[in-house]
């Protein structure tokens, strides 16, 4: 991403194949009501800012207008709270969203990391991949400064700083978990590089050989097109990487654009759920572990599922992206033995 339970939408099943979208100008509600997570003070005991998962999204999905980089250790105290990063192979939005705060805040990075702990042993390796993923010339020495702070962590500490534990721009994009964490990272920052790594993934979105791949390529398709259907910033991205991305690329980037315009963001679920069958049933194919998906990060293939906004509204348009659900319906919908018809 995890990104809340999975939860049908309407009675009939639906895909909105996105990882976290933005408010749509024309719905949202006033800042005060959507940030209401962010209106408490620290010294209020009375209230817990960040109560459940939902306003854990409700927050990254709104950081970006308003930025609050010192609330980060309290929202990384809600995640572990609320179990969204109980399972670090599961946290890959979470990951980036931390990593992408930190990466843009190099003066009070330590002191926000310092503000994290303590941290449960297990949540530990999320704020380790964090600050190894932000970016941050020094990151490495960072890391260093909190290694007496997670004993339990050191070998995968070490990992980073001596071995071949590898930053966020060195990672595979043939794991959703890895594209998970470029969301994460663009969410908090809104720059451009996480953004076009996930446009990269396009390249397989045509794929003909491999279904994992074809899977990961229209993940990648399905969450640029939901998103840049609410994001002016990533569709004006969409158009000026028409001039810069290879031929087959370009091809699935101009669908991207036109089921972004055209809110047409179905159309691409339903042909790629075509692609995804026919390459299955064509023919002799390399051994695949399907239940593998559900312990990779989240997908972008939910079934119906969307976080209401503060005020009990569905125009957030967030899908539920944590705690995996994302990739065990991944695993139902596109695996061998999926049965039932989409809709």
């Amino acid at each position: 991403m995890y990104w809340v339970c999975l939860r049908h939408a309407a009675t009939m099943l639906l895909a909105t194949f996105a990882l976290a979208l933005a408010i749509d100008s024309t719905g949202a509600a006033e800042p005060n009501d959507i940030q209401r997570t962010a209106a408490v003070g620290k010294g209020d005991k009375a209230e817990v800012r960040f109560a459940t998962d939902q306003d854990v999204l409700l927050f990254i999905s709104e950081y970006r207008e308003q930025k609050q980089p010192d609330a980060l250790p309290e929202l990384v105290g809600a995640m572990v709270r609320t179990g969204v990063i109980k399972d670090p192979e599961k946290s890959g939005v979470y990951i980036g969203f931390i990593a992408g705060v930190l990466g843009e805040n190099q003066v009070k990075a330590a002191e926000l990391i310092a503000e994290m702990f303590p941290l449960p042993p297990v949540q530990q390796v999320v704020l380790i991949k964090a600050i190894a993923y932000s970016g941050l010339p020094d990151w490495k020495e960072l890391l260093g400064q909190f290694v007496e702070r997670m004993p339990a962590r050191k070998v995968l500490i070490r990992k980073y700083l001596f071995g071949d534990g590898k930053t966020l721009s060195e990672l595979s994009m043939d794991d959703p978990l890895v594209i998970d964490a470029h969301w994460g990272y663009y969410f908090a920052t809104g720059a451009w590089e996480p953004a076009i790594r996930i446009i990269s993934a396009l390249q397989w979105a045509f794929e003909k050989n491999d279904v994992e791949k074809l899977t990961i390529g229209s993940m990648a398709k399905w969450t640029l097109a939901s998103n840049a259907a609410r994001d002016k910033n990533l569709l004006d991205l969409a158009k000026v990487q028409m001039n810069h991305q290879e031929a087959g690329v370009r091809r699935e980037l101009r669908e991207v654009i036109q089921a972004a315009e055209l809110y047409e963001i179905g159309r691409l679920r339903d042909d790629a759920l075509k692609r995804i069958d026919a390459l299955r049933a064509g023919g002799p194919q390399k051994a695949r572990d399907w239940n593998k998906w559900g312990n990779y990060g989240t997908t972008a293939l939910a079934v119906g599922c969307v976080v209401a906004s503060a005020l009990g509204q569905v125009q957030l348009g967030i899908p539920c992206v944590v705690g995996g659900a994302l990739s065990t319906a991944a695993v139902k919908l596109l695996g061998p033995d999926r049965t039932q018809p989409l809709r």
